[in-house]
């Protein structure tokens, strides 16, 4: 289990370290300064002219479709989709040949409540164009490498700007579809200052913390809170260890919610980090197996004691909410997975064979307790009948 864990604390580091270097060397020009961006593989390359205050740029994208389209854009005033001048390169319908169109992304584009139509920009774009990798003969296809050219004239004091970009499956005409909506896709922002080549740090702490709340949760929620619950179900039973069940049991399972109040935290802070991101289902499951596991924690404090009336609804209730909140948090692992895009990962697969692991070991243990069940019922039937003797408890004979 520990081998499994550390092949899921490997894999879950960010990403952005096995990304791709950036160039700054196209067929046709040479920038001064790249960078690589932090999700699906891009990055900029870029020459400022402090004289005039002109940008010459180039954003390398890839298509996830062969009808799919790439864009990418700035935001003037905050790092965010809504507000965005962007350009987008996609195949022409009616030729094949890729085209390139200004749209502005306004708060409509993200209710989907109109097809996006390319319109004149804010910003001021002396010129632009969209190559595909290969020359004119490449052809748009999953994994096509696209170079979006662009001069802007800035602000003279305007150096920092925010890069918004993003791809999608599909384009309606002449008007891009949504884009996928996995965290990568969702985070496709980054702010930094074309001057000095200097970021802001937010994004790459947003990056960090995305995937300290994935581990952590996964550890204590996912792994911990029900190997709490296999202990209390198959050691109590078992004399040796008398009260000692108990105490591991409350310490994993106090211990696993310490830990999950911590990547719950977390997980509350990169909400208010990421505006205008919403995972409904992933957050309500959150919420709800915090609560279940607050109550389970509290219950603690008014437990009563063996010879109370009351202990045998207490039992009930602790055992109802105990399973309900370690199914909650079960769930809400593979429903991270999913949020965070990690649904095909190494990390899912680690997690899968621990979680495989400790299922299976339940198994075992819950047939060796049924096989304990069914003897000992036998034997005691035997004795009433009295075919054993009393004192020949575990030494029946069966003919």
């Amino acid at each position: 289990m520990l081998f499994l864990l550390s092949l899921f604390l490997l894999f879950s580091l960010p990403h952005v370290t096995f990304s791709a270097h950036c160039t700054t060397s196209t067929p046709t020009q040479t920038f001064q300064k790249c960078i690589t961006l932090p999700t699906q593989q891009a990055s900029i390359a870029w020459t400022f002219h402090h004289h005039n205050a002109t940008l010459d740029l180039v954003f390398f994208g890839t298509f996830i479709s062969p009808s799919g389209w790439v864009g990418w854009g700035i935001n003037p005033t905050s790092p965010e989709m809504t507000g965005t001048n962007a350009l987008v390169a996609f195949p022409d319908p009616s030729t094949g040949q890729i085209v390139l169109l200004p749209f502005l992304l306004d708060p409509t584009v993200k209710f989907q409540r109109r097809p996006l139509l390319s319109r004149p920009l804010d910003i001021r774009i002396l010129s632009s164009s969209a190559t595909l990798y290969g020359g004119k003969l490449a052809t748009v296809h999953n994994g096509a490498a696209v170079q979006i050219f662009a001069t802007l004239k800035l602000a003279s004091n305007k150096t920092k700007l925010h890069h918004v970009w993003n791809r999608g499956l599909y384009v309606q005409g002449y008007s891009p579809t949504i884009h996928p909506t996995t965290a990568n896709d969702l985070s496709s922002v980054m702010t930094f200052d074309v001057m000095s080549g200097s970021t802001a740090a937010r994004h790459t702490n947003i990056g960090t913390l995305r995937s300290v709340h994935g581990i952590i949760n996964a550890v204590s929620w996912g792994i911990m809170l029900p190997i709490g619950a296999v202990i209390a179900r198959y050691l109590r039973h078992i004399q040796a260890l008398g009260p000692t069940w108990f105490y591991v049991h409350a310490g994993i399972q106090l211990f696993a919610f310490f830990l999950g109040t911590v990547g719950f935290a977390i997980g509350i802070r990169l909400g208010d980090l990421s505006p205008g991101v919403q995972y409904g289902l992933h957050r309500k499951l959150g919420f709800a197996a915090f609560c279940l596991g607050a109550l389970q924690t509290l219950a603690l404090l008014f437990r009563p004691k063996t010879t109370n009336k009351f202990r045998k609804y207490w039992k009930s209730y602790h055992h109802f909410v105990g399973y309900g909140c370690v199914v909650l948090g079960v769930v809400n692992c593979f429903q991270g997975f999913d949020v965070m895009g990690e649904g095909r990962s190494y990390a899912k697969l680690a997690y899968c064979l621990g979680l495989s692991t400790l299922i299976g070991v339940c198994i075992a243990l819950e047939v060796n307790s049924w096989v304990v069940f069914c003897r000992k019922s036998k034997e005691e039937k035997l004795r009433r009948e009295g075919l054993i003797g009393g004192s020949d408890k575990g030494s029946a004979i069966f003919s």
